[in-house]
Parts: C-alpha cells; structure tokens; sequence
C-alpha cells in the first residue's frame, strides 16, 4: 500500500498530501530501499525511452544516420520544446530524408512554459516538434526504416518497430513478455505496464552495464547512459529538475521523468535504479519528491543536497511572492 511521502502545509497545518511508492534495486535484483508497495504494478510512461531505444543503437543506428551523442539524448528525451530540442529533431528527420510532417504524436503545449509564451506572442502553431515525444518518434521512425518496413503506422502496437521495441523493454527489465501488459501513451504509441521493481532494476542494469548482464547489448547500454549523462538539458530541459539532478551531482546521478509523476534515476557506475511513483499524479510533487528521495538514500554530498534546495526550495509562495507554506518529507 501506498504511503503517506510529503506533506504541504499552511500556516502550520498540513493541507494536502501525498502518497507514493519508491524502490531502490541493484544489478542482482536486491531491493536496497523501499517505502511503500515495491512492486507496485504501474504505467512506465516516458521513464521507458532509454530502453525504447534499445534496438536502434543496437542495431547500428547510430552509425547508419551519423546520430551524434547530443542527438541520441534527444531521442531518449522527454524535451522542454526549447530551441536546441526542435533543432536536434528536425536534424535528425533530415538525416533520414524526412521532415517534421511524419511526427504522430500529436501537438501538445511544450514543457517550457517560457516556450509557450513565446510561440503564443509571435501568432505562431503549436508543432508536433514541440511534442516532448518527437525525439522518441523520430527514433521510432528510424527503426522502422532500418528494418526495411513502412514507417506508416509507427505507432501502432501491431507494427514491427513497435513488436521489437516490446520484446526490447521486456529483456531491459527482466519480464516475461507475457506478463508485460501495454496501454497507450499520451503520444499515441504502447505504454508498459509492469512493477516498479522491474523499472527500478532497468535503470539499476543502465547505471552500471558492465554488471547489468546485458551480453551483447553492454555497449548499447553505455551509450545511452552516457549520452544521458552528458546532456541533461537535452533529456529533459532548462530549470527542470531532471536537469538540474545530472548537472549538480556532475552527471552521477541520470534523471528521467514519466508522466503522472512516475520517475527513475540510475546511479552513474553505481550499481543502483531507483523508481517511485506519486500515488495521486500530481506533477508539482515530483521535485520535491526527488530531492527527498536522493536524500534518504544519501546520495547526495551536503553541497549537492544544498545545491538542489536552492534551486528548488521546499516552501509555498503565494501569487505575491510570500512564503506562506512547506513542503515536507515524511519518509
């Protein structure tokens, strides 16, 4: 059952609340830290990309399109829709002959509410680029390309590049494939279902590939870790916490959000997943839910752990900029 993870209080009371589960997982399979269900069945969400995308780099995709480092992180990316992301997509549609007008995942307001803004002032579309999944499409369409089927149809849980993407997320985290249940993601492609345990020992398997048992699959692994590692902002972006975690820790700790608060970390070389999801949905609480988590795991330096609370302090501001509330732990 769920438990009671963070409190918002005001004027001393405690208004809302929260609930969630968390699970921390090492290569063999160990549960090193839990709160709540551990194996809590639920939606992978946007937490899934970095496996997604598994049997293109696996397959030589990378090498067959010139994918840069930079621009496989964009493919793993739940992106703010900032300039560098759209630029990094549309690259990437070039390098396979295409342009934007593939993109079927729909056109949503970009993360970036800065982005918003902008296009809103300029009498501008909202584009399918701007869609936090375009990177993860474009990969989509690329493997279909690579293996010399129609991309028409990508999304689809019939189509080949979708049936390999399945058996791919299956072996990352070491379910069988008919227990591995799907639903569709808010881009329109198959979303997982599976135990929070199972994601946490995926990323725990990223984190440090060399004991992750991957076989052939060990530099595929590597490469997306790495290039989550070394562009946050790519994978998610500017003044996002999923940002903010890999450039204060100096990439040791990859962060990776999925949608209705479901969210995995790795530990760089750390032998070490880690998922938790907030029982109610609710976006606001997974900042603070990942400081709080990093904390109790004490995986933070006090600089770091100082660090984040600046960046993101554990208080309520009315819409005048006074603090009238906190926001507390209570794991």
């Amino acid at each position: 059952m769920s438990e009671i993870v963070l409190y918002y209080t005001r004027a001393g009371h405690v208004e809302n609340i929260h609930r969630g589960d968390v699970v921390a997982v090492n290569c063999a399979g160990k549960i090193i830290s839990s709160v709540g269900n551990a194996h809590l069945p639920m939606f992978w969400r946007s937490a899934a990309k970095p496996f997604q995308a598994l049997p293109f780099v696996k397959n030589g995709g990378l090498e067959k399109y010139n994918i840069s480092q930079e621009e496989l992180a964009v493919l793993v990316s739940s992106h703010s829709g900032e300039e560098n992301h759209v630029a990094l997509v549309r690259g990437i549609l070039s390098k396979l002959g295409l342009d934007e007008s593939v993109l079927d995942c729909g056109t949503i307001r970009p993360m970036s509410g800065k982005v918003y803004k902008n296009i809103i002032a300029h009498g501008e579309k909202l584009l399918p680029v701007h869609n936090a999944c375009s990177g993860k499409h474009s990969q989509i369409i690329a493997l279909a390309i690579m293996l010399g089927v129609p991309y028409e149809g990508y999304t689809r849980p019939e189509h080949e590049a979708q049936k390999l993407i399945f058996k791919h997320v299956a072996m990352a985290s070491k379910m069988p494939e008919d227990k591995l249940e799907i639903g569709i993601d808010g881009c329109g492609v198959p979303v997982f279902y599976l135990p929070i345990y199972n994601m946490a020992l995926a990323y725990a398997r990223l984190s440090t590939p060399k004991l992750g048992d991957w076989k052939d699959y060990e530099d595929a692994a590597t490469k997306i870790r790495d290039a989550m590692s070394t562009y946050p902002q790519v994978v998610s972006g500017t003044g996002r916490i999923d940002c903010a975690v890999p450039e204060i820790t100096k990439g040791r700790i990859i962060a990776k959000i999925g949608s209705d608060a479901v969210y995995c970390l790795a530990v760089k070389d750390g032998d070490l997943g880690i998922t938790f999801k907030i029982e109610d949905g609710s976006f606001a609480a997974v900042t603070p839910m990942v400081i709080a988590v990093l904390k109790h795991l004490d995986l933070l330096t006090k600089e770091e752990a100082a660090a984040l609370d600046e960046k993101f302090p554990p208080i309520l501001k009315n819409h005048r900029g006074e603090v009238i509330g906190t926001i507390e732990t209570v794991f």
